[in-house]
């Protein structure tokens, strides 16, 4: 399998150019659907350890079935299929800039989700158009063990979010452990309550802040979904975040929001009404560098062929 490894703002991509499963020419929603059901060990094999770490986020680079795009992508991480990334989106964009694929300027990238706007501003640095971000609902109220009266909303940013008020602990890589503790926490609560996304989906990120510093609007934690947190601000939670900003009347179209991580990465975000009710478009624009280019062997007697599980 050959893949090519990134890193932007410190939380790591793995994109798979061959040696992947074979999935079909349907819409990408379909193809990750397959890819679940019927080709879940690749998954495994590419981002489990001993191979990887429980941080990295993977990516199958598809043919896209949307003619209009450049490329299509599954992305998944330790716990599952995601339906988009953001920091991964950026990391192919750099990958495939990289490899002479694309050149500077407007791209188009085909999900699961939706078609996402690329716009390659550098061999390093990618704008990316998100698909429609909102708030479900802005007062969502829990009790959590340890933690107390926890209140938050519930958006979607191409993932489905928990964005707490506060944080409980101040958003310091010293405090990693605490706040991945309160995260799992709050997490756990959630689903105990049966507080779930559109159509009872699960809510399986969850996000902190604080006030940011040095220029930054927002400090955030952003624990995913197989327990590994976030080491960028988060593509699709800072697209989360506007879409809650925007519903609050916090930030205006085209304004824009710089949201740092738990890391001291950052990204510039933005929005536009997307001509739906509550919906936004985001704009994500961070940086991502390759670090390595590596063909993985599958050896059938490993016994840790498929991943530590």
């Amino acid at each position: 399998m050959h893949v090519i490894d990134s890193h932007t703002g410190g939380q790591p991509t793995r994109i798979i150019l061959s040696g992947g499963p074979e999935l079909g020419a349907g819409p990408l929603s379909e193809r990750a659907r397959i890819f679940t059901e019927r080709f879940d060990h690749y998954r495994l094999m590419s981002v489990l350890e001993p191979k990887c770490s429980d941080a990295v986020v993977g990516g199958l680079l598809c043919e896209p079935h949307d003619k209009s795009c450049t490329a299509g992508v599954i992305f998944f991480n330790t716990a599952g299929v995601l339906g988009m990334c953001g920091h991964g989106t950026i990391g192919l964009a750099a990958t495939l800039a990289w490899l002479g694929r694309i050149d500077i300027g407007q791209h188009r990238i085909d999900t699961p989700v939706g078609v996402v706007d690329v716009n390659l501003l550098g061999p390093n640095q990618a704008s990316i158009s998100n698909v429609e971000s909102y708030c479900l609902d802005s007062a969502v109220a829990i009790d959590v063990a340890g933690l107390g009266h926890v209140t938050g909303s519930i958006a979607w940013g191409g993932n489905w979010f928990f964005l707490a008020d506060e944080s409980p602990v101040p958003i310091t890589p010293a405090n990693i452990p605490a706040l991945t503790n309160a995260a799992w926490a709050v997490r756990h609560q959630l689903a105990a309550s049966g507080l779930t996304g559109f159509d009872g989906a699960e809510i399986d990120h969850i996000e902190f802040f604080e006030k940011g510093r040095n220029g930054a609007d927002s400090r955030n934690f952003v624990l995913c979904p197989g327990g590994a947190y976030d080491r960028s601000p988060c593509g699709t939670g800072t697209s989360a975040k506007l879409a809650c900003l925007a519903a609050q009347g916090k930030l205006s179209p085209g304004e824009v929001w710089v949201q740092e991580s738990v890391i001291g990465s950052r990204f510039r975000g933005s929005y536009q009404h997307s001509g739906r009710l509550g919906r936004v478009r985001p704009t994500i624009t961070g940086e991502a560098y390759i670090f390595a280019d590596v063909t993985l062997i599958f050896q059938d007697n490993d016994p840790f062929c498929r991943g530590v599980t």
